[in-house]
Parts: C-alpha cells; sequence; structure tokens
C-alpha cells in the first residue's frame, strides 16, 4: 500500500500533465497552447478541433518541424478510451517539447460544444448539458 505522499505526488503529475478541454479551449484562444490531433486521416475528415494541426501519430518521427517549441503542445486523440495521444505525447516530450494530453479527447470537445470541422467545414454540435450544465 502507498502511503498519501506517494498518491499526492501521482496526482500532482498527474494535473500537471494532463489538461481537461475547457482549459485547453481557453489556451488555445488565448495563443498559449497550439492542439494537435494525432488520430489517421479518416478521423481527422470525420472531425477535428477547429484550429487544430495535424500530426498523425504515424508521422511522429518526421513531421515535428511545424510545432511551435515557444508553446505548448495540447496532444489529443478520440476520447477516454483511447491512448493514443498519450503514446504520441511521450514521443514529443522525449524530443523536447512541452506537451499536454486533452483528457476527454475529441469525444469530450465535442460534448461540450466547443468548435469543431469536418471535410465539409463548420460542423460544431450543441453542447451536452451532462458535461455542461453547472451543478
Amino acid at each position: 500500500m502507498t502511503d498519501i505522499s506517494e498518491r499526492l505526488a501521482f496526482v500532482d503529475a498527474r494535473l500537471a500533465y494532463e489538461i481537461d478541454v475547457v482549459a485547453a479551449f481557453h489556451a488555445q484562444a488565448e495563443g498559449t497552447a497550439v492542439i494537435v490531433d494525432i488520430r489517421k486521416d479518416r478521423s481527422w475528415d470525420h472531425g477535428h478541433v477547429t484550429g487544430a494541426l495535424r500530426l498523425p501519430a504515424s508521422s511522429l518521427d518526421s513531421d515535428l518541424e511545424d510545432l511551435p517549441r515557444d508553446r505548448t503542445i495540447v496532444v489529443y486523440a478520440w476520447g477516454p478510451g483511447c491512448n493514443g495521444a498519450t503514446h504520441a505525447a511521450r514521443v514529443l516530450l522525449e524530443r523536447g517539447f512541452d506537451v499536454r494530453e486533452m483528457i476527454g479527447g475529441f469525444e469530450y470537445w465535442t460534448r461540450n460544444g466547443f468548435p469543431i470541422e469536418d471535410a465539409n467545414g463548420d460542423a460544431t454540435r450543441p453542447s451536452d448539458p451532462l458535461v455542461t450544465a453547472d451543478f
């Protein structure tokens, strides 16, 4: 069994590494972060965060010159059931980028009603009251 200090260290590490979709939305709007979609082309075409950069996981070894080093890189994949963003974040961290993983991924970005686009343009959907309601 771990003691409380070990658990606190674990939670502190998660909070330093992860960012939720609301904070990511604000960081993108303020210009302090760049959101990066690491999903496959078909997923990108299905819908992606408006303004996100496209960097499929298969390109992580070669296409990094377009990523800024003066802002936080926020990576995302599909959602809570996908760890693709975790793998991408690890690679980018190894290469010296300031990276955070957007918890909830595209699913929770969409459920919050934040701007998305697909192959046809704007595809923003209404927010889900289960995730946006103030309790």
